[in-house]
């Protein structure tokens, strides 16, 4: 199942993420794949207010510490930024599998970097920047979680 979306907006973008928050639950994954400066991190920041995190708490790409917890809202949030991996081997000491199965939602950025690490039941989003403020969103499910996911957005 794969919906297509376009916001002309950061503001839609998070607005959409934002709902797509509301309807996840412990054990989701979602793989971000894009470009720099495609809008991953601006819908992860939505993702977390659909989460229920604050507001005013920080949601910026991990990309120096590899992995963010957010563990303040209705589900906790483990946000992931694998671009500085040299392949998934390096997950291991990060108890990558534990966050997979653990209590809270999985977002991992520049997710085709570390493919054959990624469980099968998961949401595969892809960003194309269309222009400044233009985004084309492909969803993508994998999985029976994931189509049910879909079909709530």
């Amino acid at each position: 199942m794969i919906r297509n979306y376009q916001t002309n907006s950061a503001e839609e973008t998070r607005s959409l993420a934002s709902n797509l928050g509301a309807v996840l639950r412990p054990g989701d994954t979602l793989c971000l794949i894009g470009d720099l400066g495609a809008g991953k991190t601006t819908f992860t920041q939505g993702l977390a207010l659909g989460l229920g995190l604050p507001p005013d708490e920080p949601v910026n790409s991990p990309t120096f510490m590899l992995l963010a917890e957010h563990p303040g809202g209705r589900v906790p949030l483990f946000h992931f930024d694998v671009y500085r991996l040299p392949d998934s081997s390096a997950l291991y000491d990060l108890a990558f599998d534990e966050y997979l199965s653990g209590d809270g939602v999985v977002v991992i950025e520049w997710a085709d970097r570390i493919t054959d690490a990624l469980p099968p039941d998961r949401l595969d989003i892809a960003f194309i920047a269309v222009s400044y403020d233009t985004r084309q969103i492909t969803v993508m499910a994998r999985g029976e979680r994931a189509k049910e996911i879909l079909s709530q957005l």
